[in-house]
């Protein structure tokens, strides 16, 4: 009996280990399965089914092109996902091609940081990136992009006239090579609901002059109708480059000033123009103009602007860029049938007005990191992403401006409300530096914004910008003015 149960109890513990082993390996298996399916996973992809071997097997064989963009919140409904989405069932080379749509949500700010990390290994770099060109500069010198230009030499477009010719400079680094395809572009200005103009006793069709004219068309509102934000502009660190490009130095650029000197090449970190440009802002929060702080220092605070607070009728005014109407299309994030008779908008006007007013223009390309595995079909790709009839209505959803100059009389585009005067607005266009300090320099600007409407004065916010900036770039590349 002692033998029998000693028997017993070796069997089991023999089992017992062999399952134990079993478990690990398979748990090992499965881990390296997941790391395998994160780099390979597709959005495409065909679940195996009824155990056929042969569909699995083609699978296995075909090219994975990874799409990586910035989410910033709507997901497959968005018009960047819906675009790669379309162009992949027309796509010619489908049958052995894999689309992996893997967006990154985050704020704008940290969407650059996040980018340049998976950038720099082969096993989360994309194939395929959108970049904001002001990054460019920066993401070419650290070697995260490959170079297009031998691919565009077999591009017909690109040497056409299809695009055009003045955005090529804005994918174009220093060393003259070009790292992206340019798909939307974009002016700035003052967008302003008519209907509460009106109410305010204000004239529907409003230029103003200088920024005396909208400081005081905010006061005007606040008196005559206190239930509106009079102004809303971004302020914070967390809506990042929207808050140094189209508030910060779309009032800077208006005070005659810019970021590098250009006689020296140096970066100004103390100057009046700086002071009037903050002192612009301090008004807007002190006067109870802008937004409560809750609503500006987060990273949704460009979608609430312009997604809830301007088709509700609770902004007066904007400061913000042509693409926000695309977000009142039917297919849009807020649709908004009434947005082309409600809204205006004006050019935003300089310090001083005299005639003159200001913009800056960006925009997004896509581009190819280096350390991508299939460069040959992701430039492919990219090429029938940017084929007119896929385009128009991609453009018209992202409600930006074309890149391509052959699109300019397609029916659809040209009756786009407001596009011909954001068009109009790229004429006297300014753009950031090229330079591959700007990144940096401008999460300081971010910084002092924020800053001064959180009740730092301008003069002391100044101060801190100037340290920050010497320290980035080093003493001999800043300038006081």
């Amino acid at each position: 009996m002692k033998k029998l149960l000693s028997l017993f109890l070796v069997t089991v513990m023999i089992l017992s280990l062999t399952a134990c082993g079993k478990s690990k390996d398979t748990a090992n298996t499965d881990t390296a399965t997941n790391n395998t399916q994160t780099k390979e996973s597709t959005a495409k992809a065909t679940p195996a089914e009824s155990g056929d071997a042969g569909k699995n097997a083609a699978a296995a064989d075909k090219s994975v092109i990874t799409v990586t963009f910035r989410d910033d919140g709507q997901g497959e409904n968005s018009s960047l996902w819906k675009w790669l989405e379309t162009a992949y069932e027309s796509f010619d080379k489908k049958d052995s091609v894999e689309l992996n749509i893997a967006p990154i949500t985050a704020s704008e700010g940290d969407y650059f940081a996040k980018i340049a990390l998976s950038l720099q290994s082969e096993e989360t770099a994309p194939d395929l990136v959108a970049e904001d060109t002001f990054q460019l500069a920066t993401d070419v010198e650290a070697g995260y992009l490959t170079p297009l230009d031998d691919y565009l030499k077999n591009y017909a477009d690109w040497s056409d006239g299809s695009y055009y010719e003045s955005l090529k400079e804005g994918v174009t680094a220093a060393d003259n090579k070009v790292y992206g395809v340019p798909y939307n572009t974009d002016t700035r200005g003052l967008w302003y609901n008519k209907e509460i103009f009106k109410q305010a006793g204000l004239p529907q069709e409003w230029e103003p002059k200088n920024w005396e004219d909208v400081l005081w068309a905010c006061q005007t509102m606040k008196e005559k109708v206190p239930d509106v934000v009079p102004f809303w502009c971004n302020s914070a660190v967390a809506t990042g480059e929207a808050t140094s490009m189209q508030t910060y130095e779309m009032l800077l650029y208006g005070t005659g000033e810019r970021l590098l000197d250009e006689s020296t090449g140096k970066w100004i970190i103390s100057s009046q123009g700086i002071l009037d440009s903050l002192t612009f802002l301090e008004n807007i929060y002190k006067n109870d103009f802008g937004p409560p702080l809750s609503k500006v220092l987060n990273g949704q605070a460009s979608n609430t602007s312009a997604r809830e607070y301007l088709p509700l009728g609770k902004l007066a005014i904007s400061l913000d860029g042509s693409w926000i109407t695309g977000n009142y299309l039917e297919t849009g994030a807020s649709p908004w049938p009434e947005y082309s008779e409600v809204l205006g908008f004006a050019p935003m006007p300089t310090q001083k007005g005299g005639g003159t007013t200001i913009t800056l223009a960006g925009g997004w390309a896509w581009s190819i990191p280096s350390k991508s595995g299939n460069k040959d079909i992701t430039m492919e790709f990219i090429e029938h992403l940017m084929d007119p009839d896929l385009y128009v209505d991609a453009v018209i959803a992202m409600g930006s401006i074309g890149t391509r100059a052959d699109i300019v009389d397609n029916e659809k585009y040209a009756s786009l409300p407001f596009i011909q005067t954001a068009t109009e607005f790229l004429e006297g266009a300014s753009f950031r530096p090229k330079d591959s300090k700007y990144s940096a320099v401008s999460t300081h600007i971010q910084t002092m914004v924020e800053s001064v409407v959180s009740g730092t004065s301008p003069a002391d916010a100044m101060a801190t910008y100037g340290v920050d900036v010497t320290r980035t770039v080093g003493e001999e590349n800043v300038i006081s003015k």
